[in-house]
């Protein structure tokens, strides 16, 4: 059995009194979701979630080491594969999408996430990060 692990983020940001997050929608699968990446030797998990952040989006965080949720799921045939999510606060608010790697990025409201998130995993993480959000910052 493989097992594969990523880190990434629920990157948000306050916007006109209202809180959104940031959304990636990848190439290869068209799917919505967090931005994330594979764990490189040496690296911790806050320090892979940064990386793949500012790797994919160009946006600099400060990750939330509290809010810590994994997903756990099979990719493919023989490979467990686990996702780390941190909440993280956008330090700037300006884009730009890896080439190659992501199809477009989106700040939306978090209430209207779910509608664009394509894994229910995903807007069960949103749920828990709104709370999070309202409760600590």
């Amino acid at each position: 059995m493989l097992h594969e692990k990523s880190c990434g983020a629920i990157v948000y940001r306050k916007y006109h009194g209202n809180t959104e997050i940031l959304l990636i929608k990848h190439i290869n699968s068209g799917h919505w979701s967090f931005p994330k990446g594979h764990v490189e030797k040496g690296e911790t998990e806050i320090e892979t979630a940064r990386r793949e952040i500012m790797e994919e989006t160009s946006i600099d965080v400060i990750i939330d080491p509290t809010f810590r949720e994994t997903v756990t799921y099979s990719p493919k045939k023989d490979t467990v594969k686990v996702v780390v999510y941190f909440l993280a606060k956008a330090k700037n608010v300006d884009f730009s999408p890896q080439e190659g790697e992501i199809a477009e990025i989106r700040w939306v409201d978090i209430s209207y996430a779910g509608n664009i998130l394509s894994y229910e995993n995903d807007r069960t993480i949103v749920a828990k990060a709104k709370s999070a959000i309202k409760e600590n910052h």
